[in-house]
Formats: structure tokens, sequence, C-alpha cells
């Protein structure tokens, strides 16, 4: 018989790769199992040179690429898995996580809909996304990659529901300006998204914030009356449920009020913030988030999860289908087959085709419960208060900004010095804990002045791992202030 000339990308030998896929996943193992002894490194030039390299028109040998993987890229990420890397807002994965994307990635599903298990387990973690909110058993939901695109998914729909005309059919063009209301302390996103749907970056009106990071909410009034009496078209109010410098959550009660007085969509980003709410006792700080229309938030954040994991919930799930589903002939159900309803997650946002983003979630929420991740949440807003304690007593810090969840802000601070030499140390400051492998703040600006930023959605921080960062921040000063005079 003649042999088939007909190709697979199957291995030929499945007994060998199953061999150096054990130890690719031994050595995952081993990375996470040793994160809190590993700092992170910066990405040096042999690693880098074996990384770029010409395109590959010929078959390589995967254990030679494995090895490879395993020198040049595993010891190199980003080191948000290490207990004192408090960056931006980053979450570290676990072990349990990494198993449901190596899993979810042998099943390789297409997530748009269809009869299949991948689309049940995504419509229980909605389901239990739903319940975690607060939000009514029949509102919708859909994983998304993370924060914008959750908060663009909230967004499109209010602009749907509230331009006044039929947006989808007609677009911008014959309606009024459309406005979007935060206050100055809302994420860049914001911005973004409006110049994604039409309505421009100035779209987006900030309003002030108070000392303490609120929406000032009589000028956000006075802002809403002042755009209709132009003939503008307001439409939504964004409400800060932490917000990205600070931590500050704007008072959603009260804006569900305003939202529902001047006939508003309440859209809420709660990129970290909305997860507190797992927490019994930090609850009461999101008072008014199950009033939201829309909600964003991210399960790689406060939840832990590897990246990327993001949630849209939508309280009425008739305008959330109707704001995106599209009836194309290829993909017409049956009734029967494979595909016996319409697509339904891909008819609740932009992407047809998407991943099986689910199965970590369903996994990791069995594994941990959400009691042991709401008190991992506790233990991280504790940690917080900790660190402003300590730097509440010593003379040569300076807290920038009030804690008020799981953020500080600080600086080292040295009385008699100006500004710009000032800024200067605590820049200094910052990339020396970052290169050294101390510790990775990020850094942002309050009032005008120069902070390091300390954001805790790390599960593996320890209290003793804050002891350091003030112990190293003081001596990287005192040196600094030595070499200066």
């Amino acid at each position: 018989m003649q042999q088939s000339t007909e190709l697979s990308l199957d291995p030929a030998d499945w007994e060998e790769f199953s061999r150096i896929a054990h130890d690719a996943l031994e050595a995952s193992i081993k990375h996470i199992r040793t994160a809190s002894k590993t700092p992170w490194r910066t990405l040096p030039k042999s690693a880098r040179d074996d990384i770029h390299r010409p395109l590959p028109h010929a078959p390589g040998d995967l254990e030679e690429i494995v090895e490879r993987v395993k020198k040049s890229i595993l010891p190199f990420p980003t080191g948000n898995a290490h207990p004192r890397f408090w960056g931006w807002v980053m979450g570290n994965g676990t072990p349990a996580a990494m198993l449901a994307d190596m899993m979810a990635s042998a099943m390789n599903p297409h997530v748009g809909g269809y009869d299949q298990s991948a689309s049940a387990v995504e419509g229980q973690v909605i389901d239990w996304c739903i319940e975690m909110m607060g939000y009514p058993a029949a509102a919708s939901g859909l994983l998304v990659s993370g924060g914008t695109m959750a908060n663009l998914t909230g967004l499109t729909v209010a602009r749907y529901v509230k331009a006044g005309f039929d947006i989808r059919s007609r677009g911008l063009s014959g309606g009024p300006r459309l406005r979007v209301y935060g206050s100055t302390e809302t994420h860049a996103w914001a911005e973004k998204c409006c110049e994604l749907l039409g309505l421009g970056r100035e779209g987006f009106r900030r309003v002030a914030a108070d000392s303490q990071g609120r929406v000032d909410l009589g000028a956000l009034r006075e802002a809403v009356k002042e755009d209709r009496r132009r003939g503008d078209r307001p439409i939504c109010i964004v409400g800060n449920a932490g917000t990205v410098d600070i931590g500050a959550i704007d008072d959603l009660d009260r804006l569900a009020d305003v939202c529902r007085d001047e006939e508003l969509w309440f859209h809420v980003d709660g990129a970290f913030g909305a997860l507190a709410n797992l927490s019994p006792s930090l609850q009461g700080r999101l008072k008014g988030l199950q009033r939201s229309d829309s909600l964003a938030f991210d399960l790689h954040k406060w939840g832990y999860l590897p990246y990327e994991i993001g949630c849209a919930l939508v309280r009425d799930h008739k305008a959330h289908l109707s704001t995106f589903r599209s009836h194309p002939t290829y993909l017409q159900s049956q009734g029967r087959g494979i595909q016996p309803q319409p697509l339904e997650f891909a008819d609740l946002g932009i992407q047809l085709s998407r991943g099986f983003r689910a199965l970590k979630v369903w996994v990791s929420l069995q594994t941990y419960g959400t009691d042991t991740i709401g008190r991992v949440i506790e233990q991280n807003v504790g940690q917080a208060q900790y660190l402003a304690t300590r730097i509440e007593a010593e003379p040569r810090l300076e807290l920038m900004a009030p804690v008020a969840l799981n953020i500080v802000c600080f600086r080292f601070h040295a009385p008699g010095v100006a500004e710009g030499p000032l800024e200067a140390i605590n820049q200094e400051i910052l990339v020396r804990l970052q290169e050294d492998g101390v510790a990775v703040p990020s850094s942002t600006r309050r009032n005008g002045s120069f902070a390091l930023r300390v954001a805790i959605t790390n599960h593996r921080s320890r209290q003793s791992d804050f002891d350091i960062l003030v112990d190293a921040v003081l001596s990287y000063g005192e040196a600094l202030m030595d070499h200066e005079h």
C-alpha cells in the first residue's frame, strides 16, 4: 500500500512528546514554587539573542526548543509572582489556575457558543460572578481580556440604551453630542473607550474629586445640567470602586441616586476594588455597587488569577444582547447539531472567536473558595494599613494620600530639600528597589509630587516584606542624601 504523503502537526512519537511535556510541566511548577526566592531580572542580551532568531522554515527539535524556553524565557517574566511585587495592579497567578490553562489549551475550544462543555463552564462562571457581586440572577455577563474591554463593553451598552436614537443603524452623525462623566481619578480607559465609541476624548468629562479621591457629587450634577443646557446628551456616569491611583471608592449608593434622578446609565469600574465584595468586613464600603447598570472587574487582579481574565456584567440581559447581536447567514442556528441555538457569548461582545478563559476561574473558585479569597483580600487591606503605619512612624517618610483600600502612596522626605532634588531622589529610590531585586512598587503623582505607589494584590506577600521595603527606602534615601551633600 502506498504510504500517505498527507501532513499532520501531531507528534510522530506521542511517548516522546509526553516525556518532553512532563519536563516542561515540572519546570513550570518549579518556577512558581521558587517564585518567592527568585527576584525579577532584566532580560540579558544572551536571552534576547536566543529569542530573536530568523524566521524558521524547517522543523526544529521540540526538546531543544523547550530547553531554550527554560533557559531564556521562563526565568525572565515581569516578576509579579514574587511576594514583593506591588507595581501597578497585578495579580500573581495560582498553581491550580496554571493547570487549568494548560488543559484549556489542550481542548482549544471556540467559546463563542455551541453545545459544548466550555460554553457551559463560562455560563456557570458568569452565574458565580453575578452572585459574587450581588447582581440579580437574570443579569448578563461576559468574560473578556481585562478591565479596559470590560469597561468598553459596559459603556457600549450604555451608548446603545441612552443615545436616544438607533445608534447601531445611524451611527453618531444624526444625534446630539453624547457625554460620559467620571471623576478626575478615573482610569485612562475612559478616554480611550470614548475615542473608540466615536464620542471623542472630550466625550468623557472629568469632574473634581474630594480630598479622599471620591467624585464631588455636587460638581457632577452641575456638569450634567450644564451639558444639557448646551444641547449635549448625557448618557452615563462612571463610578469608581477602587481608583487606580489610591484605591478610593466613590459613594456608589449616592451615584446610583444621581443616575436614577437624571435617567442616566450607571457604570462601575471595579477593576480590582469590586472583588472586595467577597469580604464581609469590606462589603459595606461598596454599598450601591449592586445598583449599577453595568460593572467591570478583573479576576487577574484581586482574584489572583493568571492573565488574562476580566468580567463585564450587565443588569439588563436584553439590552446587552441588543447592543451586540448580529445575524449573518453563516452563523445561523439550525436548532440541532453542535449549534442548536445562536452563539450566545459572541452576541454579547465584539469578539466572535473566543478562547477558554473560564476554566481557570471554574477550577480556582472550587479549589480555594470565595471565603478564602475574601480573607486574602482582607489580608492585603490589612497589609496596606500596616505599611501606612510604618511610614507615619518614620520622620523621613511621607504618606502622600489616604489609604482607602489596598494602595499606599508615599515618598522619602527630607525637610529643607527642594521639590526638584527630592523628586530625583525618589525616582532613583524606585529604580534601585527594582534593579536590586528588593521590591517593585510603581509610581504616580499626588498633588504634583512624585510618589512611590504600592498596590497590594499579592497573595504571597507577608508583613515582613513591607518591613524590607521600608528599611530599603530609608537606606537608599539616606545614602542618596549623603551623596548630595
